[in-house]
């Protein structure tokens, strides 16, 4: 199972089997990358301690979605007997509830010594003796000593209707991580990695593992079936354990054409106010926003694995890939309107402590590319003119990114064909400054928009609630600006919007610069 090997003149142990964290993220790469070969996922500005506490909430949120799963089909008391509905395979603690427990096949696979250190609690034995069921309790197979797989949470799933695979390990870099997948190719890799461990610790259950994994072979699982684990999944997220944030040195504000310095700590950032009826459409914009991001995850990943076959034609493929960026861009937009709603909630306060260091060179070169595909895509130009050194700013990568996606969104959105945006970034005092501007391009042969006829910068815009706006010629939702300027104070900047009557709107963006203290 061990292979000694050199790499750059250091022995590193190689197991042949590799971990389950390793299949899983080997296959969702290779989904990935099919679509986006340069492809990277951003890095998390999360301290160690909250993304392992963060990953735990997930692994803790998918296995109570897969109980749920469990419970849903357990059969009437009518229609009892004594087959399996599924087949279950977990380490280093058994994840099924004790009631499923008599209706699935489940084994648990831990190092010798090392399962009470993996369980919170244990059951006292009930009172009431009954009669035995064949799958009443879990029987515990060994792992080899050293194998890596010890080091991780995993569960392997089989139901007629689906098979996933998932765990809680730790990356290539040793980051702490969370991973599922429904991929029939990548569960049966999941399970061939266990079955090569137990040809040597237990080859005595290979028999009976064998005949139930090929009754429960995985299908191509419904989309919908992916769906409600998903949904399920979020339902059962515990609420976040909120420990000691460590500070970020911030450059002192200074007054800069008009802004004025920001409330860091200890000053409750403004939020719209809303009254029952207002918390009443919160509530169903929050509903909505999660029931709208899960199909379109779900389809976005049924897009991905349809890529993937070999059969495929290039105009199919190109095809595919719009539906992909399509989803993807309407994930975004109503991830950034679930933080809104978030934002304007008494129960989740945005604070400028958990806001990091980031650097603006990412940001734009993961940015600059996609916000102009959009303009084009309109017959737009962005033109973006950057200084030569970006310097690192205090902000939230991820959300950042995404309202500015929003902003020119917003802007294209309400722009005729043949206009020009222009963004521009530069240095004002201690802040970093953002401008976006939009004008119509006089350069070419194309002809020039009316700006009084096309109702140029002006579109009409319905408010939604206290949140939303609408415009009905493209059917497009956007925050409104009060919450759009909510958003980038959470982000620990500043948004000013200033209206040009036909000539539209000059945005401008404020962002403190980080300053380290020197030791």
């Amino acid at each position: 199972m061990i292979a000694r090997e050199r790499v750059r003149g250091m022995p590193v142990n190689t197991w042949y089997a590799p971990t389950l964290s390793e299949i899983i993220a080997l296959g969702e790469q290779d989904i990935l990358g099919s679509l986006m070969p340069n492809a990277a996922l951003p890095p998390l500005d999360k301290t160690p301690e909250q993304r392992q506490a963060s990953m735990e909430r997930q692994w803790s949120g998918a296995i109570a979605a897969l109980n749920a799963c469990f419970a849903a089909m357990v059969p009437s008391s009518s229609d009892l007997g004594h087959s399996a509905i599924g087949v279950v395979l977990s380490g280093p603690a058994p994840i099924l509830q004790s009631g499923l427990a008599d209706h699935v096949a489940s084994w648990t696979m831990t190092a010798e010594l090392s399962l009470a250190d993996w369980l919170p609690y244990h059951l006292l034995p009930s009172s009431e003796t009954s009669a035995p069921h064949p799958f009443s309790t879990p029987s515990t197979l060994p792992l080899l000593g050293h194998d890596p797989l010890a080091q991780e949470q995993f569960c392997l799933a089989l139901t007629p209707q689906f098979g996933v695979v998932m765990t809680l390990g730790r990356d290539t870099t040793g980051d702490p991580v969370f991973l599922v997948s429904f991929v029939p190719d990548v569960v049966m890799q999941a399970w061939r990695s266990l079955r090569s461990r137990l040809v040597l610790s237990a080859p005595h259950v290979l028999s009976q593992l064998d005949h139930l994994v090929q009754q429960f072979t995985p299908p191509t699982p419904d989309y919908r079936v992916v769906t409600q684990f998903h949904r399920l999944m979020l339902m059962h997220l515990p609420e976040p354990n909120h420990g000691t944030v460590h500070n970020i040195d911030v450059a002192p504000s200074c007054p800069v054409d008009g802004f004025q310095p920001m409330p860091v700590q200890g000053q409750a950032l403004h939020s719209t106010h809303l009254d029952t009826h207002g918390r009443a459409d919160v509530e169903l914009l929050r509903a909505i926003a999660h029931e709208v991001r899960t199909p379109l995850t779900t389809i976005r990943t049924l897009t991905r694995l349809l890529l993937r076959r070999k059969e495929v034609t290039p105009d199919i493929a190109k095809r595919l890939a719009m539906i992909d960026r399509e989803c993807t861009q309407q994930i975004d937009r109503f991830n950034l309107i679930f933080r809104a709603v978030e934002l304007e909630t008494e129960a989740s306060k945005p604070c400028a402590q958990s806001l990091a260091s980031i650097s603006l060179k990412q940001v734009f070169h993961d940015g600059v590319p996609q916000w102009q595909e959009r303009a084009s895509q309109r017959n737009l130009t962005l033109d973006v003119r950057l200084p030569q050194t970006l310097p690192m700013v205090v902000s939230d990568p991820v959300m950042l990114n995404q309202m500015l996606s929003g902003l020119i969104d917003r802007i294209t959105q309400t722009l005729p064909s043949g206009s020009h945006i222009q963004m521009q970034v530069s240095l004002a005092g201690s802040q970093l400054k953002l401008q976006l501007r939009s004008h119509l391009d006089h350069k070419g042969d194309r002809p020039i928009p009316d700006p009084v006829s096309y109702g140029f910068f002006a579109p009409t815009l319905q408010s939604i609630g206290d949140l939303l706006m609408f415009q009905p010629e493209t059917g497009n939702l956007s925050l409104n600006l009060d919450v759009t300027k909510n958003l980038f104070q959470a982000l620990g900047g500043k948004l000013i919007v200033r209206h040009r009557p036909h000539h539209g709107e000059i945005l401008t963006i404020f962002l403190p610069l980080e300053t380290r203290s020197e030791a």
